[in-house]
């Protein structure tokens, strides 16, 4: 037998997050956007009642909860503001690769670091020339002794700023391409690690993204948290744990598009009726709300997917791949519902539009997710 409903303890979890999100989050993220801001102090405040690493095992300080707990609160977040969730919601794309193959210590000191404090970590593959094509990466190591040396450079990091440590991808020679991919653990303090200047973006821009520069950085053995020939596949694992919070934060935009154009169109008037009259901008409305309803059963199904053991990386592809373009075409019927009002930024829907473009590029873009679905068709 089926069941859709929420339990009591995920209504009180929203309800927490919902809260949250109003109260202390959508009221400045106007400003955020204006001035391209990472609020730290918001953040911080987040981490205090439980909303950031919420899936860090409860034996390293965690709360321990599970993917779907996780993709909730992304929802929440993303409603209030997509760019603050971003950020909030990397640390989990950061330690996810640890919770997958790092040993006991590397998850007790990076785990652990992450509960004991409100910090920030980034997870680094995409490269300037190597986004999509994750193999193509061109950041190299070499082995010299008991430690790694570590040469190249990382773009378009979440939360590269602030960040205390990165989990970094890198080969042994581009040459290889995935057989040559390993994975590290690089502390912020490190000698040789350097930071760019913070991106200037067009949308999601409360959240940290800049580029890490790596010029000969020495990294221990104990670092170490997947060899050359692993890597790759640490990457993708970590894909398909991460991008079924993608299609939340999408559904928490589309949420927000949609409870903005239901006002908005029992206010406007024309032609001496409430726009919300006219049969046109009713299938607009309608449309929004479907893409979102049917948004937030994929990202459920490919939550519940994880946290019951079940690997099944094409639900994950199609709740990020139909998530991001159903966030994009909903934020742009939301800014036509509002016309004119939707084009300047007196109104929040040019804002959710802005935000909603990177949701169809980030962690894989839209064709990617239809290669990945294809593929995994076709090979039976």
């Amino acid at each position: 037998m089926f069941d859709f409903s929420l339990s009591e303890e995920h209504k009180a979890l929203i309800d927490m997050a919902r809260r949250f999100a109003k109260e202390r989050v959508m009221p400045h993220a106007a400003a955020w956007d204006r001035d391209s801001h990472f609020p730290m102090d918001v953040f911080k405040a987040a981490w205090e009642i439980g909303l950031i690493n919420p899936t860090v095992p409860v034996e390293y300080g965690g709360a321990g909860m599970g993917e779907i707990e996780n993709a909730l609160i992304a929802e929440e977040l993303a409603y209030a503001c997509s760019g603050f969730e971003t950020s909030c919601m990397a640390n989990g794309l950061a330690l996810t690769p640890i919770k997958l193959a790092g040993n006991e210590d590397q998850k007790k000191k990076y785990l652990g670091m992450l509960t004991s404090e409100p910090v920030l970590a980034s997870y680094a593959t995409t490269e300037p020339d190597a986004g999509s094509d994750v193999a193509g990466i061109k950041t190299r190591f070499k082995q010299h002794g008991d430690d790694y040396v570590l040469s190249g450079q990382k773009a378009w990091i979440t939360n590269a700023t602030f960040a205390s440590w990165y989990v970094i991808f890198a080969t042994t020679d581009p040459a290889l391409r995935h057989k040559g991919m390993a994975a590290f653990i690089v502390d912020r303090d490190t000698p040789g690690l350097r930071v760019g200047r913070h991106e200037d973006k067009l949308g999601q821009r409360a959240s940290d993204t800049a580029q890490v520069f790596l010029d000969e950085v020495v990294v221990p053995k104990a670092n170490l948290l997947a060899p050359a020939g692993q890597g790759f596949k640490l990457a993708m694992e970590t894909f398909n744990q991460t991008r079924p919070d993608i299609a939340a934060a999408a559904t928490g935009v589309m949420r927000r598009c949609l409870d903005e154009s239901v006002a908005y169109a029992k206010e406007r008037k024309t032609f001496g009726v409430p726009i919300g009259q006219h049969q046109l901008v009713q299938a607009l409305i309608a449309e929004m709300a479907i893409r979102a309803e049917a948004t937030r059963l994929l990202y459920l199904k490919a939550s519940w997917n994880l946290d019951n053991g079940v690997r099944d990386p094409i639900v994950s592809s199609f709740a990020k791949g139909f998530g991001a373009d159903a966030c994009m075409q909903t934020a742009i019927d939301a800014v036509q519902v509002f016309g004119g009002n939707g084009f300047v930024k007196e109104y929040p829907v040019e804002k959710l539009m802005r935000d909603a473009k990177i949701f169809q590029i980030y962690e894989g873009t839209s064709q990617v997710q239809r290669m990945v679905i294809a593929k995994s068709l076709l090979s039976g």
